[in-house]
């Protein structure tokens, strides 16, 4: 099933900051629920995401590859695929991205255009749940992501605050940072630098959880002819080994 998905989030920082931080793929893919990056070589990217429906849990590994990076237009073309770790699904997508000024000074707006297709479980779910599922994805990353720009941007603040302060101090007790007690010396400890905060995910992308009955009142008959083939495929064997036995 292929499928043309456009959607746009908002980070708060000018585009020049944005482009170094959605260039950083180790340190945003977990602001992406169920994603998670295995290695990194040149441009190309190795990873894994996992999925929850219900009962059903899906886990693709794939690559994706970087395979436009503008940086004059703040423009990126990534081409992904990947493929169920314990099934037939494949997946498959060309992401377009440019990054442009928001309306709200010092803000970036980041457009997304995606070529996906998809062949397996999922595409039984139908073409209108994708979009949805998609958006409701792309709202919760950038609500991670911006979370992990914040903490930086603290601990940054915190940085250079605890330096100012340290330097005082090291100018009240000498070029050392150093006080002289009875002959000996005694050495003051430097300031730390206060670590980011890192963004949480949860180990596997919980559709239902996700988008919530939306997905439920579309996907509910789906998994009822699913769940009634395994029953008779139970009552077969069962049945086949009896005669046999």
């Amino acid at each position: 099933m292929a499928i043309e998905l456009d959607n746009s989030f908002t980070v708060p920082v000018p585009p020049e900051k944005a482009w170094d931080v959605l260039l950083d793929v180790e340190r945003i893919a977990p602001c992406m629920p169920g994603a998670s990056v295995t290695s990194v070589e040149g441009d190309e990217i190795a990873g894994q995401v996992k999925v929850k429906l219900g009962p059903l849990s899906l886990s693709y590994k794939g690559t994706a590859k970087f395979t436009e990076k503008d940086q004059a237009s703040h423009t990126i073309a990534i081409e992904a695929s990947g493929k169920e770790t314990r099934g037939a699904g494949t997946a498959s997508a060309t992401v377009h991205a440019g990054l442009k000024s928001a309306d709200d000074e010092g803000h970036t707006l980041v457009s997304i255009h995606t070529s996906l297709n998809v062949t397996g479980r999922p595409a039984q779910f139908g073409r209108s749940l994708l979009p949805e599922v998609s958006g409701k994805l792309i709202a919760q990353f950038a609500t991670n992501l911006e979370a992990l720009i914040t903490a930086d941007g603290s601990a940054a603040a915190g940085g250079a605050g605890a330096a100012g302060t340290a330097t005082t101090e090291d100018a009240e007790a000498g070029p050392t940072g150093s006080t002289e007690e009875g002959g000996d010396t005694a050495v003051t400890p430097g300031p730390t630098q206060p670590a980011a905060a890192l963004s949480q995910q949860e180990d596997s992308l919980n559709l239902i959880k996700l988008v919530g009955g939306p997905i439920l009142k579309r996907v509910l008959p789906v998994a009822a002819v699913v769940a009634l083939i395994a029953i008779l495929a139970r009552r077969l064997r069962g049945g086949f080994r009896r005669a046999k036995s």
